[in-house]
C-alpha cells in the first residue's frame, strides 16, 4: 500500500526545499576554484538530519527540479539543465546522495556525536564524491586537480557546517513535530 504525505509532510518537504534554494544565494566565489562556497551544504545537511529518508529525497528532488526548469536556485542565482550537467553538477546530484544518507544513518534520537558523524559522511564525504568526480569527468582536469580545487579548499567552512547542523537540528528536532518514523 502506497504512503501517501500529509500536509504537513509537503509543508516540511516545500520548506527544506526553499531553504536550500535560498542557501545558494549565500555564495562566495573563490578566484581559484569553478565551485562557490555556499549555504546549500549546511541547508542539506539540516534536512537530512532533521526529515526522515522520504522527506529528505523529497526536498531535494523538488529543489533539484525546480532548478533544472529555470527557477534561479541553485548557487548564486543560477537555473537550468546546463547547471546539472556542467561542472558543479555532481556536487548537486551530491546533495541527493548526502542528504538521504544522512538521514538513513542518524537514528531515531540521533544525539550531537552521531548527528557530527552522519553529516560528515553525507553533508562531506558523499558530495565531495559526486561532486569531484563529475567535475574530472566534466573538466578533464584529473581527478587529483579536482579535489584540490573542488574539494579541499572547502573543508574548513564544511567542518564548522557539520557542527552548526548537528547544533541546529538537535535543538530544532526538540520543537517541531517531524514523523521520523
Amino acid at each position: 500500500m502506497q504512503k501517501r504525505f500529509s500536509i504537513r509532510d509537503l509543508s516540511y518537504i516545500s520548506l527544506f526545499a526553499t531553504l536550500i534554494a535560498v542557501s545558494g544565494y549565500i555564495s562566495i566565489p573563490l578566484p581559484f576554484s569553478t565551485v562557490p562556497v555556499t549555504a546549500q551544504t549546511l541547508a542539506v545537511m539540516l534536512a537530512g538530519s532533521l526529515l526522515p529518508v522520504e522527506h529528505t529525497a523529497a526536498s531535494i528532488i523538488v529543489f533539484l527540479s525546480m532548478g533544472a526548469i529555470g527557477i534561479p536556485v541553485f548557487s548564486g542565482g543560477t537555473a537550468g539543465l546546463g547547471i546539472i550537467i556542467g561542472k558543479t553538477g555532481g556536487y548537486l546530484i551530491g546533495f541527493l546522495a548526502g542528504a538521504v544518507l544522512i538521514s538513513a544513518l542518524k537514528g531515531k534520537k540521533a544525539g550531537f556525536m552521531r548527528l557530527l558523524f552522519v553529516n560528515a559522511i553525507g553533508g562531506i564525504l558523499a558530495v565531495y564524491a559526486f561532486g569531484v568526480i563529475w567535475l574530472n569527468y566534466v573538466t578533464g582536469i584529473g581527478i587529483s586537480k579536482a579535489i584540490i580545487f573542488g574539494a579541499l579548499p572547502f573543508i574548513p567552512g564544511d567542518m564548522v557546517k557539520i557542527v552548526v547542523a548537528a547544533l541546529l537540528s538537535g535543538r530544532l528536532s526538540k520543537h517541531i513535530n517531524i514523523n521520523n518514523d
